[in-house]
């Protein structure tokens, strides 16, 4: 298993893993991969972003996505927002999607972040469970959410 951030190169195998395992309702619409491989060249470049992936057998099977945002509270130390985690199916409970987590919040330390939120659209047990197991707290803060 390979942790690292995501390359242009990976830009099919995440839309399989987000079509087909994140979304309950991917676009209809054809997806313009040119754009999702400048995004992701972007994303290699920005110190403050983050798409992490586990690569296995030189295939891309889980990734997540962590954002550093700079903040002017708590002793002027930034903080950590994650979203979209998904292991393809294949590739459940093996502990990818743990590991990137881990990876993510040790990005977050040494980037000196206070906090990490984790955001989820899902209420299965099993996945607030899983996220219990990676020491994240279930509604210790409330999550607001406006749709644009």
């Amino acid at each position: 298993m390979m942790i690292r951030k995501a390359k242009s190169k990976d830009a099919e195998e995440l839309k399989v893993l987000y079509f087909e395992y994140l979304t309950a309702y991917p676009p209809t619409e054809e997806q313009d991969m040119d754009v999702w491989m400048d995004l992701l060249d972007k994303f290699e470049r920005d110190e403050n972003m983050y798409l992490l992936v586990v690569e296995e057998n030189e295939k891309v099977v889980s990734s997540v996505q962590m954002a550093i945002i700079e903040s002017l509270t708590h002793n002027v130390r930034p903080f950590a927002v994650i979203e979209n985690v998904v292991t393809h199916i294949d590739y459940r409970n093996k502990g990818y999607a743990s590991a990137l987590l881990e990876k993510a919040s040790e990005i977050a330390k040494e980037r000196r972040c206070y906090k990490v939120f984790l955001e989820t659209g899902s209420n299965k047990e099993s996945t607030l469970n899983f996220y219990r197991k990676n020491g994240f707290e279930i509604d210790k803060k409330h999550s607001c959410l406006k749709k644009l």
